[in-house]
């Protein structure tokens, strides 16, 4: 009886113990400290993880910025002309208490000890959220981490004008404390090496275009994209303990937006984490961010216990 057919995949699909069989030959730079200093709250990661997981994509990312700059070289070549080569744009994506934060933070320390890459900035889309007054004025603060809650052109703007090597270009900043966009403050980059744009919805693809006029996404400038993907309820069960970690540290701040909640009951808190998951994080997971792993250049699929089971590696 002939065997079933092996399905098609654009993806290379790499179990843990395969994938770190690829770390052998890269120098892994951190300590316990600098991991301890990069976890994400309720993200537990340790040296181990680091060395297993990230060390192999960091020398990946190495091998891709390298490629690309030798093309680079060559279009110059042919044009005859000397143009210098812009920013190495990578995105990370991901839902809400998966560990993308972690992940971004990781792989810009690890990145920027290559010596071709000593200049890596990260930028998260939290910045680019519209300020609070903006979103009750529009009817969305029930719909904040939604596509429509962000300033899209601001931030395709920011993006667009750093790939295209501009000196100088600024972002706005986000305060997770008072859950608001900070005002006047700014985020200035600096021609960088590599930027990583971290954010749920960085990989939508563009919206249909009107008219006469062409439509980008914020992916169009990508050079590789990353999305940490898990299963929806080991998220939820993260999200909740994120929640209770908060409920015990950041919201007891008299200037936190969430202060309201830092006398709940265990009970009670759990009971509101679980109404703010199935009513916000959830939907926009399914609708806007779980559709987009298919866009991703390397997709890291975790376990419950947080580590990372599977790599699929996008075929060249």
């Amino acid at each position: 009886m002939p065997s079933s057919p092996v399905p098609a995949t654009p993806y290379v699909d790499l179990d843990r113990e395969a994938w770190t069989r690829l770390s052998a030959s890269t120098p892994l730079p951190l300590t316990d400290a600098d991991v301890d200093r990069l976890a994400g709250l309720g993200d537990p990661i340790d040296l181990a993880e680091v060395d297993a997981i990230y060390r192999p994509i960091s020398r990946l990312l190495d091998l891709y910025i390298e490629a690309t700059r030798g093309l680079h070289g060559a279009s110059s070549t042919f044009l005859r002309e000397d143009i210098e080569p812009t920013p190495f744009v990578i995105g990370v994506a991901g839902s809400v208490a998966v560990g993308k934060s972690t992940t971004a933070r990781l792989l810009r320390e690890l990145v920027a000890r290559w010596p071709a890459t000593p200049r890596v900035e990260l930028v998260t889309t939290d910045g680019f959220l519209y300020p609070n007054a903006e979103l009750e004025r529009r009817g969305l603060m029930e719909r904040k981490g939604f596509p429509e809650s962000y300033d899209r052109r601001a931030l395709l703007r920011f993006v667009s004008q750093v790939k295209a090597g501009r000196a100088e270009v600024r972002a706005p900043v986000y305060d997770h404390v008072t859950y608001d966009i900070v005002p006047g403050a700014e985020t200035v980059v600096h021609r960088p090496d590599v930027l990583i744009v971290e954010g749920l919805n960085v990989l939508q693809p563009a919206r249909p275009a009107t008219g006469s006029h062409s439509s980008l996404a914020v992916s169009d400038f990508f050079d590789f994209s990353i999305y940490v993907d898990a299963r929806e309820p080991d998220v939820r069960d993260w999200y909740v303990d994120r929640f209770l970690r908060l409920r015990a540290t950041a919201f007891q701040r008299p200037e936190s937006y969430f202060h309201r909640y830092a006398d709940l009951t265990d009970e009670q808190a759990v009971a509101r984490a679980e109404q703010i998951w199935d009513s916000i994080n959830a939907p926009n997971l399914e609708q806007n961010i779980l559709p987009t792993r298919s866009r991703a250049t390397l997709v890291l699929t975790k376990g419950r216990d947080h580590a990372v089971e599977r790599v699929r590696l996008r075929k060249l």
